[in-house]
């Protein structure tokens, strides 16, 4: 089915999810932008397919693409403009906006058409997981499990993630990994957790692996072991301190090298969005392939 576009080439292209996060705060970021329209256009979307296709569709009409949604929205997007010169940003409705979080992207739509204006961007990597692309963070264990479950909850927004979360973890079993690389294993231990970093943090400022950088080549693992727990709040703390690393219990593994996982748990996540993935998984770093708009909030983050 072909999909109404907007043909003006001349503004960036925002791609709205309408379901995304609260329905009373998206309701309200939506008529600031259809009062906008003069300085943007505007195109609705409802599913994933949908998202892409819209995408693919007006590509050779903007310069710049805008994510207006949580996690999910900005995966569908950004997949398709990695390895082009199309600039991509991000309107953050989401629950968690871990990517919108990193590039210091806010829910302001005035200061984010101030950002498009000057047109700074910053190239980033993407990291590949089997045939998926990843721009933050994926992983198995309590977080995908989470995810897993999130998905299937009514409501959406900060408390029902946190309640879905303490109950996940109450009820968290280890699983076992092997991790090789380069054919030699470098793991093989039972874990709660094996996040693959691109960027710090999963969202909510909730950093899992703090020393990431998006645009430095490497590849970020940070392995939780089973731990007592009664020590959860003191996780939770080191998470939101930038501190996780500093456990006993957490190792962190970077390499610019292509590695392979293999684990019986099928759950995993990419970007926050569940998935199941059965067998060996290889994962590799796509170097700077992806053009993130440089806001007045991140032009400290990067160098270059």
């Amino acid at each position: 089915m072909k999909i109404s576009v907007p043909e003006n080439n001349n503004k960036a292209l925002f791609i709205i999810n309408p379901t995304a996060g609260v329905q009373p705060v998206n309701f309200i970021v939506s008529k600031d932008l259809d009062r906008r329209k003069n300085e943007l256009s505007l195109c609705k979307s409802l599913s994933k397919t949908n998202t892409g296709t819209i995408v693919r569709q007006s590509f050779d009409k903007h310069d710049v693409f805008i994510a207006a949604g949580g996690d999910g929205t900005v995966h569908s997007v950004a997949v398709e403009l990695v390895g082009t010169n199309k600039i991509f940003g991000v309107l953050p409705l989401g629950s968690g906006n871990g990517f919108a979080k990193e590039f210091g992207f806010k829910m302001n739509v005035r200061s984010l058409l101030s950002d498009i204006r000057r047109g700074e961007s910053v190239d980033i990597d993407v990291i590949e997981i089997n045939d998926k692309l990843c721009l933050n963070v994926a992983g198995i264990g309590l977080d995908s499990f989470v995810a897993h479950s999130f998905s299937n909850l009514k409501l959406r927004g900060f408390l029902p993630y946190v309640w879905l979360t303490f109950k996940t973890f109450l009820q968290l079993r280890p699983f076992h990994v092997t991790i090789s690389c380069e054919g030699e294993e470098i793991v093989s231990e039972k874990l709660f957790v094996l996040t693959i970093a691109n960027t710090r943090q999963f969202g909510n400022n909730a950093f899992i692996a703090p020393e990431a950088k998006p645009n430095d080549g490497i590849i970020d693992l940070v392995l939780i072991k089973p731990f007592p727990k009664i020590f959860g709040p003191v996780f939770v703390i080191r998470l939101f301190t930038k501190r996780i690393n500093k456990s006993k219990y957490v190792r962190h593994i970077q390499t610019n090298k292509e590695i392979v996982i293999q684990t019986e748990e099928t759950r995993f996540h990419i970007d926050g969005e569940p998935l199941e993935i059965s067998g060996k998984v290889v994962v590799k770093i796509k170097k700077e392939v992806l053009k993130v708009l440089k806001t007045s909030r991140n032009k400290l983050l990067f160098n270059s």
